[in-house]
């Protein structure tokens, strides 16, 4: 949750009647969490946000699942996912369980109507590409390396500069919210000396983007894994101000500031955002361990009651073999991993690591769906195998 912010115009108080030039009422819209607990915003429209003209028939879009033959290390090679469509109908899930939906897209089309996600909050994260994210707050200008953090309910509409296509976004999905973690924030809010970013580095919309135009427009909402379209008489920007705690912010993952250890320092180490059941963390260019002994690269881990994906999109990646850029790699529970042969000792004096990647750690079993298995790198998971490499596996499968 990001700090308090208001734009445009408002009453003097809540609830209070707030008048048009033209003598109507506007109309007050209380956008909140946990019922009326959580946090809030409050917007005046224009028009009722009730009001539609026509409600088209449901469209179901259910995630199937691919159920491989093996539990085992899994390499999803999504360079090569395919360019086309739009940010939002293109969008294609990889991974997913209850807490947590991963999507990938690369849109070449711009959308032709406004966009709604009714399951849940979203974090869209920019690996290429940029333009301007229009909302009903107001725009917000991307750029490469954006994590756009918009909360669930939030219309949206992605304006894609001129000759930025195709873009590359990675997309997740929570039920729940994401949160800044509290162990980075006081008491009041405020983010700590110790947090790898502060109040600066978020970039809230910077001005209210009005419309009172009336004619034929187009909503589409996520809802019931489904989407649900709406035709609206009206504008669906007709908000005249706002304030409150929850709206959508952007953070570049830049302007994260990583931490280094004398000895290696574990993934919570670099955590940048929560949800209810994951953690998402930010890898990125930074000082390695300095002691003389040191063993840069990661020690082997079991992750015995969690899931670690990552998406790694700059960079050489010290503890990975067969990785590019756009691979996600999926370790799943149960399961040891580590560095592959030859790592720990070819690291030994390294200095710098020049990773990037987006990490998630989920604390329940992942599903892949069915779209995962054309990108399935069947020879990943034989990766660590001194006498095959990343070739195959030592005997017949």
């Amino acid at each position: 949750m990001p700090m308090y912010h208001a734009l445009g115009e408002m009453p003097r108080k809540r609830h209070v009647q707030f008048r048009a030039p033209d003598g109507a009422l506007y109309v007050e819209e209380v956008f909140g969490l946990e019922g009326f607990d959580g946090p809030e915003s409050i917007l005046y429209h224009r028009r009722s946000p009730c009001r539609i003209t026509n409600a088209r028939e449901f469209e179901p879009r259910p995630i199937t699942e691919w159920v491989p033959r093996e539990w085992a290390h899994r390499h999803l090679r999504l360079a090569d996912f395919p360019a086309q469509g739009d940010p939002i109908r293109a969008r294609q899930p990889f991974l997913y369980n209850n807490d947590i939906t991963m999507w990938y897209v690369r849109p070449t089309e711009q959308q032709s109507y406004y966009y709604r996600n009714g399951m849940g909050d979203e974090i869209v994260f920019v690996h290429e590409g940029s333009g301007v994210l229009r909302t009903m707050f107001g725009p917000i200008e991307y750029r490469e390396g954006d994590y756009l953090v918009i909360p669930r309910g939030t219309i949206y509409r992605f304006e894609m500069a001129e000759g930025s296509t195709p873009q590359r976004h990675l997309v997740l999905e929570t039920p729940g919210h994401f949160s800044i973690p509290k162990d980075f924030r006081n008491q009041y809010g405020q983010l700590l000396e110790h947090a790898p970013y502060y109040h600066r580095d978020l970039r809230r919309p910077s001005e209210v983007e009005y419309h009172d135009e009336q004619g034929e427009f187009e909503l589409h909402v996520r809802i019931n894994d489904g989407f649900q379209v709406y035709e609206l008489d009206h504008h669906p920007f007709d908000v005249v101000g706002w304030d409150g705690y929850n709206y959508p912010f952007a953070f570049n993952i830049w302007d994260y500031e990583p931490k280094a250890g004398r000895l290696h320092q574990p993934p919570p180490a670099h955590l940048t955002w929560r949800g209810p059941g994951f953690v998402v963390c930010s890898f990125m260019p930074r000082m390695l361990d300095w002691d003389k002994e040191a063993i840069v690269v990661p020690y082997h881990h079991s992750n015995l009651d969690s899931e670690e994906v990552l998406y790694y999109f700059n960079g050489n990646f010290a503890s990975r073999k067969g990785i590019d850029i756009s691979s996600v790699t999926l370790h799943p529970s149960g399961v040891p991993h580590g560095p592959q042969p030859g790592l720990d000792e070819k690291t030994i004096g390294m200095h710098w690591t020049d990773e990037a990647a987006v990490m998630v750690d989920t604390f329940r079993p992942l599903k892949l769906a069915s779209a995962a298995e054309a990108w399935d790198d069947p020879a990943y998971k034989y990766s660590w195998n001194e006498d095959r490499g990343v070739d195959g596996p030592i005997t017949g499968d």
